[in-house]
C-alpha cells in the first residue's frame, strides 16, 4: 500500500509536480512509483494510467515506449480574466488559449469577477477544462456598491453585483454614519488569511434602496460608468462656444442654403445627424447625410478625448442619459439643433430612383437645419396626415424602401429588437409602459445612416484593386451564426409548429425573414424574434474586417453618431486622414481601442437591461395580488419566466410553486414537465399569472400560476 494512500486526483497533482520540477528528465511508471514510495500493485497501475492521461492532455510526451517527458509546448498556467457566475464559480477567459477554463467556487482563491489572475489547469476532459486560481495579478475593483446590514458589533455590505459571492465585513468605526438598509459605496481594505469575508470601509452614502437616483447610481457604478465628469474635462468643455469660428467656416463646403432637416425621438437633445435633399437637373437626387463634427472640438490628447475613450459610449437608462461628452458639447455646440449654423462631417450621394450611388463626396461642411421632426411628425407626412416637406419626405421614403428591399434580397436579416420604455410621472414613478414600434420614418433614417456607414467603410477600409481590407481602420463586424445555436433555435420554434432546417449559414437570413414575415401578426412573433436575435453572434468593433453578416455588407463601420459613440469619432479622424492623403500607422492602438469600446458597449447594454428590470419591479410594486394574461418567455431548471401581455413586464414562477405536484426541466425538449401528471409547459404558452411578490433589492418579480 502507498505510504500516502493517494487518491487519483492527488496522485495526478503529485506526478505533475515531479515533471514540472525536472522538465528535462524522462521517467517511466516504475521510477515515478519509486519517487512517490508506491509499492501497491494496483496503485502502480494507476500511475501508468495517469501518465497516459497526461500524455493525451499534451502535458507529457512519450519520449520512447514507456518513458515520458514534459511537453515543451505545454503550459499548465495561464493568465486570464475572471468571468464569474452568480453561483460563485467562474470561467477564466485567456488570450493564450481557445477555450475558457472553469473554476469551481472552492478554487477561486479570493478572486472576484473581472480580476486578472493566474490559473493552473488541474483537470482536462473532452469538453471541459478545470483549473484553480493560483494568483491574483490585478484586482478589477476594490470599491463596491451595496446595501448595509448593521449588527450590534459589526456590519456587512451585501453587494449589488451578484457575480461577487461574498459580503464585505465592515467594523462599526468604519461606517461613517451610514445606517442599516442604506445603499453605500465601500472600499475593500484587506482580506486576512483564513477569514471568509474581506474587510472594508464605507466611503459614501448614495441613498435608500428603491430610490431611483440611488439605484441608477448603483447600476452605473457596478458597470464602471462615472456619472460626473472630471473637473478638467468640464473646464475644457466650457471653452467651446456655440458661435462658429468664421476662419474655419471659410475652409469648409458651405451647405447652409441646402434644405436640411433632422428626424429624431421627440425627447432627443443630442442631434447627431441631419439629412438634406435636392433634385438635380439630370433627374437624379442628391441626398446629404450630415453628421455632427465632434472631431472639430474633441482633439486627440485632450482631457475630453481621454474621458470619451474611457466611457466608450453614452448610456441610455430608462429615466436618464449618461452622456459620453459633457452637455456643453453633446446638447449644445455639436448638436445639429434647428435654426442654428453647425459644423458637420458630410457624406453626399447622387442617387438614381433605385437608390444606386452614382457619385459620392465626403468632407467637412457647415450646415443649417431648417426643420426638426420627431419620428411621429415624419410618420404623419408619410401617412398623409401632414404636408410639411411632403415632397421631400415622400421621395426619400420611397428611395429608402427600395434600398431596404435590395438589402433584404442580398441576404440581410429583417430582425428588430423589441423595445419597451416606461412613462414617468412628475415624481419619477413609472406609471405606464410603451412598446416602441419601428415605422417607416424610423426605417427612412436607418437606411440612409446604413448607406453612409457602408460607403465610408468602403472608401477608407477597402484597399484599391480588390486587395482586401485596410487594417488601420475600425470596422463594425458581425460574424456568421454557429450552426449549433441555429439548431437550438430550430428546436425552439418547433414548439409553435414551425419547421426550419439550417443545413448551412448561407440561407439563414432568407429562412428567418420568411418565417417572421409569415407570423408578423401572431402572438408569438415578438418571442420568436427575440430568440432569433439570441441565436446570432454579437456585433463588435474590429480592425480585422470580417464583414457584417446581419446587414449583408462586406464593409461596414460606424460614422453617424460621434456624440454618443467613440468609434464614430475615431472613424471621422481616419476618414479625414484619408481625405488629406495622410498614411498613418497606428500600430496596435486601433485594435486596443476596438477591444475597449466593444467591452464598454457590452457594459452599457447590461446597465440598460438592469435599469429596465428595476423599473419593471417598481411598476409592479403596487400590483401585488393582481392577475395578468401572459406568455411563457423563458424556461430553466429553476422555473419559468412569463412576460405579461399588457404591460410587457417579466416575472418568474419558481419550479417549487407550480401546482399539482413536482416538475422538472427537460433540457433536450426545452420543456417543463410534470412528474405526476401529463402537464407540459413550452415557450410561448399563454398562461394567467398573479403577482405574488416584488423584491426591489434583487429587481425581481415573483409570479404564481393561476
Amino acid at each position: 500500500m502507498s505510504k500516502y494512500k493517494l487518491k487519483k486526483k492527488g496522485l495526478q497533482s503529485a506526478i505533475r509536480k515531479i515533471f514540472d520540477r525536472q522538465p528535462d528528465q524522462k521517467y517511466n511508471a516504475k521510477e515515478i512509483s519509486a519517487i512517490l514510495q508506491i509499492t501497491d500493485k494496483n496503485m502502480r497501475k494507476l500511475v501508468l494510467s495517469i501518465l497516459n492521461d497526461l500524455k493525451s492532455e499534451n502535458f507529457l510526451n512519450e519520449f520512447q515506449k514507456g518513458y515520458f517527458i514534459l511537453n515543451d509546448s505545454f503550459t499548465n498556467h495561464f493568465i486570464g480574466t475572471v468571468d464569474s457566475t452568480s453561483r460563485g464559480a467562474a470561467y477564466i477567459v485567456s488570450k493564450d488559449r481557445d477555450g475558457d477554463i472553469y473554476v469551481s467556487q472552492e478554487n477561486m482563491n479570493k478572486a472576484f469577477h473581472g480580476d486578472e489572475v493566474e490559473v493552473e489547469i488541474i483537470r482536462q476532459k473532452k469538453h471541459k477544462t478545470e483549473g484553480r486560481i493560483t494568483k491574483i495579478i490585478k484586482r478589477k475593483a476594490v470599491k463596491f456598491v451595496g446595501t448595509l446590514d448593521v449588527r450590534k458589533k459589526f456590519a456587512f455590505l451585501i453587494l449589488d453585483n451578484n457575480k461577487i459571492n461574498v459580503d464585505l465585513y465592515i467594523p462599526l468605526e468604519k461606517l461613517k454614519g451610514a445606517k442599516t438598509g442604506q445603499k453605500v459605496i465601500a472600499r475593500m481594505t484587506t482580506w486576512p488569511k483564513g477569514v471568509d469575508s474581506p474587510y472594508g470601509e464605507v466611503l459614501k452614502v448614495i441613498g435608500s434602496p428603491g430610490n431611483n437616483d440611488a439605484e441608477m447610481y448603483s447600476i452605473l457604478f457596478k458597470n464602471e460608468f462615472e456619472i460626473t465628469f472630471p473637473q478638467e474635462v468640464i473646464e475644457e468643455a466650457e471653452t467651446v462656444g456655440i458661435e462658429l469660428d468664421q476662419e474655419e467656416v471659410k475652409n469648409r463646403k458651405d451647405l447652409r442654403d441646402k434644405l436640411t432637416f433632422t428626424i429624431d425621438p421627440f425627447d432627443a437633445k443630442d442631434f447627431d445627424d441631419a439629412l438634406s435633399y435636392e433634385v438635380l437637373e439630370n433627374g437624379n437626387v442628391e441626398v446629404g447625410v450630415h453628421i455632427a463634427d465632434v472631431s472639430q472640438y474633441v482633439q486627440p490628447g485632450t482631457a475630453m478625448d481621454a474621458e470619451a475613450l474611457k466611457r466608450g459610449n453614452s448610456v441610455y437608462l430608462e429615466d436618464r442619459v449618461i452622456p459620453m461628452l459633457p452637455e456643453q458639447l453633446s446638447n449644445m455646440a455639436c448638436s445639429l439643433r434647428p435654426n442654428e449654423d453647425k459644423f458637420a462631417f458630410s457624406a453626399i450621394f447622387e442617387l438614381d430612383e433605385k437608390g444606386n450611388v452614382l457619385k459620392e463626396w465626403f468632407g467637412k461642411t457647415v450646415i443649417h437645419s431648417d426643420y426638426r421632426f420627431a419620428y411621429e411628425d415624419a410618420q404623419d407626412v408619410i401617412e398623409g396626415k401632414s404636408d410639411t416637406l411632403k415632397e421631400e419626405i415622400l421621395a426619400m421614403d420611397k428611395i429608402a424602401k427600395t434600398i431596404r428591399k435590395d438589402r433584404m434580397k442580398n441576404g440581410a436579416l429583417s430582425i428588430e429588437s423589441e423595445e419597451v420604455s416606461f412613462v414617468f410621472d412628475e415624481d419619477g414613478m413609472p406609471n405606464g409602459v410603451v412598446k416602441k414600434v419601428s415605422k417607416d420614418a424610423n426605417k427612412l433614417i436607418e437606411e440612409f445612416m446604413l448607406l453612409a456607414n457602408k460607403r465610408v467603410a468602403l472608401f477608407v477600409g477597402k484597399l484599391p484593386g480588390d486587395k482586401g481590407s485596410n487594417n488601420q481602420f475600425i470596422y463594425r463586424c458581425h460574424d456568421k451564426p454557429s450552426l449549433e445555436k441555429l439548431k437550438t433555435f430550430s428546436v425552439f420554434i418547433e414548439k409553435f409548429d414551425y419547421d426550419l432546417e439550417f443545413e448551412n449559414v448561407n440561407n439563414v437570413a432568407q429562412k428567418i425573414n420568411g418565417l417572421l414575415e409569415k407570423i408578423k401578426d401572431a402572438p408569438e412573433y415578438g418571442l420568436i424574434q427575440t430568440m432569433a436575435i439570441r441565436s446570432m453572434a454579437k456585433a463588435n468593433y474590429q480592425t480585422n474586417n470580417i464583414g457584417h453578416y446581419g446587414l449583408s455588407f462586406d464593409y461596414y463601420t460606424h460614422f453617424t453618431s460621434p456624440i454618443r459613440r467613440y468609434a464614430d469619432l475615431v472613424v471621422h479622424r481616419l476618414l479625414q486622414d484619408k481625405l488629406d492623403h495622410k498614411q498613418k500607422n497606428y500600430g496596435n492602438t486601433l485594435n486596443e481601442i476596438s477591444e475597449h469600446i466593444s467591452a464598454q458597449e457590452r457594459k452599457a447594454i447590461e446597465s440598460e437591461r438592469e435599469s429596465n428590470k428595476f423599473f419593471q419591479a417598481k411598476f409592479l410594486q403596487d400590483k401585488v395580488g393582481e392577475e395578468f394574461e401572459g406568455t411563457v418567455s423563458g424556461l430553466a431548471d429553476f422555473g419559468m419566466f412569463v412576460k405579461m401581455n399588457d404591460n410587457h413586464c417579466e416575472g418568474m414562477i419558481t419550479m417549487q410553486s407550480l401546482p399539482n405536484g413536482s416538475y422538472y426541466f427537460d433540457n433536450d425538449k426545452f420543456q417543463i414537465v410534470g412528474r405526476r401528471n401529463d402537464e407540459v409547459f413550452n415557450f410561448g404558452d399563454q398562461v394567467k399569472v398573479k403577482v405574488i411578490g416584488v423584491d426591489m433589492l434583487k429587481k425581481q418579480v415573483d409570479l404564481e400560476l393561476v
